[in-house]
């Protein structure tokens, strides 16, 4: 579903909160900020309607929905939302990473969800609004972030099923944040999942939509009971291939020094394509580092690793940057991927990340946007 409203029509208002939260409150959240547990103190919402296209813009005091009990989005799952972060860079800039991506990767999911695309310039627009104006909530501890939520529902009211909603909501929040994982980079452990799939051919799996997290947390409590951190899934046809862990990617590490390489499963639209994934497949080469995509089945990841083959395996995304992993359980048993410890090429894939987000790496690819 395309917009009848180009970017440059779009106009926001800007109502600032009468009251936002005292200095001393915010100050002592952004010494221990958690992840995605309070927010700041405004918001931007954007409306869009068959017959109008997207209006209403405003940045506006954080503040709740009113929505009608048979509004569509609670009976059909029409919804999409993206994650990324804004940085609070060692030089004072205040910077966002790759915003322009999610903005394109929103269109993505909108298009698979039959909702309309919000022009990736009034996207962008959305964070700079609201980062400059809550950039007070921009943490500066080792590892901190804002981290931004813009999302899009169905707001008609209904409960017809013969097409799409004819309304929808945008809006971006935000809520500063430490490391997703706490104790950096600490290694987790893994369940491979025999039971759940996260996605089919076919379906929504390469779409940024809640119901693919909905139906995941029955896998991770699985994780979980087996003593494990997260969940890894495999393939829905033959249940044999590596795809995502939880709601990040993985790497394969073979080889080490000068022979390192990486490998993370090819996209075959089961799979979300992580804006994480894509800058390190970009990255890694530049280091000396050797990236491809493939494929690798349970079988092949436990001879890796029994061989030497596999050195490390780890998980990247916008929440939890690069995480290791370090033990691997399953029904057929258990293994540690080398030592069980982070190996030097993922905290040196790590620290290239990090260097570039927080402004102590160059950053030859234009990934970092100013905001201000």
């Amino acid at each position: 579903m395309t917009t009848t409203s180009p970017a440059s029509e779009i106009a926001f208002d800007v109502l600032v909160s009468d009251h936002p939260r005292p200095a001393a409150d915010r100050a002592e959240i952004l010494a221990a900020p958690k992840f995605g547990s309070v927010f700041t103190d405004h918001m931007v919402t954007l409306r869009w309607s068959a017959d109008r296209g997207w209006h209403d813009g405003r940045l506006e005091p954080y503040g709740p929905f009113t929505l009608d009990p048979g509004t569509s989005v609670f009976h059909y799952a029409q919804e999409i939302f993206e994650g990324l972060k804004a940085y609070r860079q060692h030089g004072g800039a205040i910077v966002a990473f790759r915003p322009q991506a999610n903005a394109a990767r929103f269109g993505s999911s909108a298009r698979r969800m039959a909702m309309p695309q919000l022009p990736g310039d009034a996207f962008v627009r959305a964070i700079e609004l609201l980062v400059s104006q809550d950039r007070a909530w921009v943490p500066d501890g080792e590892g901190h972030s804002l981290y931004l939520r813009p999302f899009m529902i169905a707001t008609q009211t209904g409960l017809g099923i013969n097409q799409p909603s004819q309304q929808y909501l945008f809006a971006l929040i935000a809520s500063p944040a430490a490391a997703y994982f706490s104790g950096g980079a600490r290694p987790v452990s893994v369940w491979i999942s025999p039971e759940y799939t996260r996605a089919a051919p076919g379906g929504t799996g390469e779409a940024k939509c809640g119901g693919n997290y909905g139906g995941a947390f029955a896998g991770q409590q699985q994780a979980i009971a087996n003593g494990c951190d997260q969940v890894v899934w495999l393939d829905a046809v033959e249940r044999r291939w590596i795809e995502e862990m939880g709601g990040m990617n993985l790497f394969f590490v073979s080889g080490s020094g000068s022979s390192a390489s990486i490998m993370t499963p090819a996209l075959t639209g089961t799979m979300l394509p992580g804006i994480t994934r894509d800058s390190l497949l970009t990255l890694a080469p530049g280091l000396g580092i050797k990236a491809e995509e493939g494929r690798i089945s349970v079988d092949e990841w436990r001879a890796g690793c029994a061989s030497g083959e596999i050195s490390e395996v780890f998980a990247c995304g916008t929440a939890a940057v690069i995480t290791p992993v370090g033990k691997v359980k399953s029904p057929a048993g258990e293994w540690l991927v080398g030592d069980g410890s982070p190996g030097p090429v993922t905290l040196r894939l790590r620290e290239e990340l990090l260097g570039l987000q927080y402004g102590d790496r160059p950053d030859p690819h234009g990934w970092i946007h100013k905001i201000c």
